[in-house]
């Protein structure tokens, strides 16, 4: 990935992390921008949108773009992974350390230089398991 260019620290941006700082349950953009306009009722989709994207790009937040799904928003920037909901699109953080060493196999494997990976668990949440 690319480096970010400096940026400053705005009140929309810090509206934005805060917000996501309070949630765990990894919202969309659109999510995002609901619960930002509680606080910042003047504030655009277009600049939540944007404030998302910059803050990805600085490392202060995570965008997890899922197969077939809107991208969502996770503050939580720590090497972890996902699990996805296959009916109702429900992500969650799976609470387990991530895989120890597997950059490097995956480098030895493929002769990359692996910077960093994610990793994605798709199944039923128990809400939709249970009416299935």
């Amino acid at each position: 990935m690319k480096p970010a260019r400096k940026f400053r620290v705005t009140k929309q941006r810090e509206v934005i992390l805060d917000e996501l700082r309070k949630v765990v349950s990894h919202p969309t953009a659109d999510e995002v921008y609901r619960m930002v306009r509680k606080r910042l009722p003047r504030v655009s989709l277009g600049t939540v949108y944007r404030n998302l994207e910059i803050l990805s790009q600085n490392g202060l937040l995570l965008k997890l773009e899922m197969a077939g799904t809107q991208r969502r928003y996770d503050a939580t920037t720590a090497n972890h992974y996902h699990v996805r909901c296959t009916s109702c699109g429900r992500v969650v953080d799976l609470r387990m350390d991530p895989l120890p060493g597997v950059e490097r196999r995956i480098g030895d494997a493929c002769g990359f230089t692996i910077t960093g990976h994610r990793l994605e668990f798709e199944g039923l949440c128990p809400r939709c398991g249970r009416r299935n």
